[in-house]
């Protein structure tokens, strides 16, 4: 009871049976009985616990019960005598009197109705009531008649020294007297009041104690006054109560401000010291703060315990004598200790005195033992960490300057506030889970290596949004295309988590697909955007209700390294920067775009520039660029003074543009792809236009021969020859005008038939009756791979052939 409550307190005293012999008029006010009404008849009729424990002829049997415990107090209902259910903090405190009769004081605060965020009522009358209070019942002459035995330890006065004498008899003072006078009144007025004082112990050579005092009027059948009940409360430990139970009101806002189980466990340590306990830690089942991993179900660990990892830790004291192992680290369990115990079982372990005597347990942990002697912890005890039977792992509580030994309350404190921290534990672990298969899904969907080929050089890095956003939607790629070209691409969805992964990997391999039609970029992404849009349809629960991928940006483009050339396009994406072999960092004028899936129907526009050999093209998502409270142009800046230097590697580069970023909340991923061009010399190319006749295919024969056997691939004539004759022969068939041949040699190489057709050649099943329809599937199996990609004016057919055994020497 704190000390506020007293006045608000109503009592009620009951014989041996249980047979209520004395009441209040707070008493009446809580539960609608006079002292008339209720006086003589079983406390039952307001008590229906007392009442179920007569009833089973069980009265004795529960005397010795609360006489064994001290008592009894807890939270339980009571019955008004309108038929309201009220819930109540109900103390029930043993009484002597001379010549060794007993009584009961029932002791009832009401609690009211808790709200939701309102502490567990079972653990508030628990820790409200653990706090010793005296008795005193006194009679019209102010002489004791019953006494408990707590009273002793406020005023020093034995029992025997007090019972059947005055209060300034046992104790004459000034205080005393002032405390007579207040009795006197309570018996004038029936009512209740509340006297505080300072006193010391006659023994005791130290400061004095505050108490509190509550005086209230005893009526009898009749409503006279049959004496007063006096309610002594250490004032002191009240409010240390009062402290203990402000732990858990603030549990709500300190504990799951973030979604990282790790500082989730550094909270809950931080919110039990010191009003709670002098040393904390939190540990946790290794699977929780990496999200990886089965969970472990409580009742099935058996003989082999799970790794713990310590999540929290907090002490009284400067840098945290107390610890063993430090935050991230694994905890080593001895098996016989109270924690192997608590991990086997699932329950709580409450241990008041801890026995450090040689050959106890912790001597199963030299370092351990060390700590435990040296700092002088003395109690302690061990709350598992559950929710949903999943067990995420324990919270030890200690106390070493704190003399007071932890008790049964204690523990109910402690098992309500972990649980609120399993709340949020189990949150964060199942973001954590969620966020760990999100990123392993992307990694697994973004490219493991870069094949830039003959055109560039390339280099990633990907680093995902702090823990609290997760995984985001960024990719990037390098796609190779016919004649040594590559696809550039960096994408971003919009989102975090599963949901974002899994779109961008749809969208990658949307852009893959269409990449192998060999599309320019603008209507590239315009055909991916309608393939967004598709299947933002076809994921919708109603035809006429979908929502499209809002947001999602795409940057596509496309090098020639035996032009120099890069065409490229936006979808809502910011542009590249391009680095030239000075230094010189452009951002070029790239008409922006709208996001895909958005539907406008806008056309997308690409840029050609023609860049030196060596340069560097950055493509990017924008978290490399923004950041709060930034402008985007000071984040652009920031890049390309990172990049500026482009004689580096390509890797330090790459570090140097993310260290703004790295090691900070980001709010979004952050993605970059950065090449180094390369160019391929005029002896790796050569190119004839020839007539548009029957008589041009020879004549491509041999051009084509003559032009392996200056670079020394002879090993490739005979198949070459045969690609190039129906190649050409198709060119001839099937369009008007000039036909162009072009033989490219980069790690393969590449013959290429232009004209001013715009069809699409395929391969025939042709049938043997058949003059025509074979010269593609002859293509197809001389090459490696090969293709056809439109071109200005027409279309270019192309097949490429392995340079391995090439040489014919």
């Amino acid at each position: 009871m704190h000390a506020s409550d007293i006045s608000d307190a109503a009592f009620a005293l009951l014989d041996e049976q249980g047979t209520v012999v004395a009441s209040t008029e707070a008493a009446e006010h809580l539960v609608g009985y006079s002292a008339g009404d209720i006086v003589g008849r079983s406390a039952a009729v307001v008590l229906p616990s007392f009442g179920e424990a007569s009833a089973m002829s069980a009265m004795s049997a529960f005397v010795e019960q609360c006489r064994a415990r001290n008592g009894w107090s807890g939270v339980t209902a009571v019955r008004h005598r309108d038929g309201r259910v009220l819930d109540v903090c109900l103390r029930i405190s043993p009484l002597q009197g001379q010549d060794g009769a007993a009584r009961w004081l029932v002791t009832m605060t009401d609690i009211g109705v808790p709200s939701g965020d309102a502490v567990n009522v079972r653990v508030q009358g628990a820790i409200l009531d653990r706090a010793p209070i005296g008795i005193v019942v006194r009679d019209l002459e102010l002489r004791c008649t019953w006494v408990n035995d707590v009273m002793e330890s406020h005023d020093g006065i034995s029992r025997d020294r007090r019972l059947g004498v005055g209060i300034t008899d046992a104790s004459p003072s000034v205080e005393t007297e002032a405390m007579e006078a207040v009795m006197r009144r309570v018996l004038t007025s029936g009512s209740t009041k509340v006297h505080e004082y300072r006193t010391w112990l006659p023994t005791s050579r130290g400061e004095e104690r505050p108490y509190a005092g509550s005086f209230s009027c005893l009526q009898g059948a009749d409503g006279r006054a049959l004496g007063v009940c006096t309610i002594s409360v250490d004032v002191a430990e009240s409010r240390r109560a009062r402290e203990r139970l402000a732990v858990l009101g603030h549990a709500g806002t300190r504990l799951g401000s973030t979604l990282d189980v790790m500082q989730t466990g550094q909270e809950l340590a931080d919110l039990a010291v010191p009003q709670f306990a002098d040393f904390v830690a939190v540990d946790l089942e290794q699977s929780v703060p990496f999200g990886e991993g089965p969970p472990v179900r409580i009742g099935s660990i058996g003989q082999r315990l799970p790794v713990l990892r310590r999540a929290g830790v907090a002490s009284i004291h400067q840098g945290i004598p107390e610890a063993v192992w430090e935050r991230g680290e694994a905890v080593l369990v001895p098996p016989a200790s109270p924690i192997a115990e608590v991990l086997r079982t699932g329950r709580s372990s409450l241990e008041p005195k801890v026995d450090t005597s040689p050959g106890s347990w912790i001597d199963q942990s030299p370092a351990l033992a060390q700590r435990v002697r040296e700092n002088g912890m003395h109690s302690v005890m061990v709350v598992p960490i559950r929710a949903r039977r999943v067990l995420l792992g324990m919270a030890v509580f200690i106390r070493t300057e704190n003399p007071a030994p932890f008790q049964q309350a204690d523990l109910l404190l402690a098992e309500e506030l972990v649980s609120r921290a399993a709340v949020s534990l189990d949150k964060a672990r199942q973001y954590s889970r969620e966020q760990t298969a999100a990123l392993a899904l992307q990694r697994n969907l973004l490219p493991h290596r870069l094949r830039g080929g003959a055109a560039v050089e390339a280099v990633s890095r990907y680093l995902p949004a702090d823990i609290d956003r997760g995984v985001g939607g960024d990719w990037f790629d390098v796609i190779p295309l016919s004649g040594a070209r590559v696809a550039l691409v960096v994408g971003d969805v919009v989102g975090h988590g599963l949901d974002a992964a899994a779109t961008m990997g749809r969208l990658r391999t949307a852009v893959r697909t269409l990449a192998d039609m060999e599309l320019p970029p603008d209507e590239l992404l315009a055909r991916l955007d309608d393939t967004v849009q598709r299947l933002a349809e076809a994921d919708a629960d109603a035809p006429d209700e979908y929502t499209a991928v809002e947001g999602a940006t795409c940057l596509y483009a496309v090098y020639d390294p035996a032009t120099r050339k890069c065409t490229m396009a936006a979808a809502g994406h910011p542009p590249p920067a391009i680095v030239d072999p000075q230094g010189q960092v452009t951002f070029p004028a790239l008409p922006t775009g709208v996001p895909l899936g958005i539907g406008l129907g806008i056309p997308f526009e690409a840029v050609e520039l023609e860049l030196t050999e060596g340069s560097l093209i950055a493509l990017y998502t924008d978290g490399l660029i923004e950041a709060r409270g930034q402008d985007i142009d000071e984040g652009m800046h920031r890049l390309g003074t990172a990049l500026a230097q482009p004689d580096l590697p390509l890797e330090e580069l790459c570090t140097r543009a993310l260290e703004p970023v790295q090691g900070q909340a980001a709010c979004d991923d952050t993605s970059l792809l950065l090449v180094r061009t390369r160019a391929l010399s005029p002896a790796q190319v050569a190119s004839w236009t020839l007539p548009g006749d029957g008589t041009v295919v020879h004549r491509a024969q041999n051009l084509a021969a003559d032009q392996l056997t200056a670079w020394g691939l002879e090993g490739l004539e005979g198949s070459v020859k045969l690609i190039v004759s129906e190649l050409v022969t198709d060119a001839v068939r099937h369009s008007t005008g000039p036909i162009r041949l072009r033989l490219i040699q980069h790690q393969v190489l590449t013959v290429e038939v232009s004209d001013a057709d715009f069809s699409t050649p395929r391969v025939c099943d042709a049938r043997i009756v058949d003059e025509h329809g074979r010269g593609l599937a002859k293509v197809a199996q001389l090459s490696r791979r090969w293709g056809t990609r439109p071109a200005r004016g027409g279309r270019v057919v192309w097949a490429e052939a392995d340079l391995a055994h090439a040489s014919g020497r």
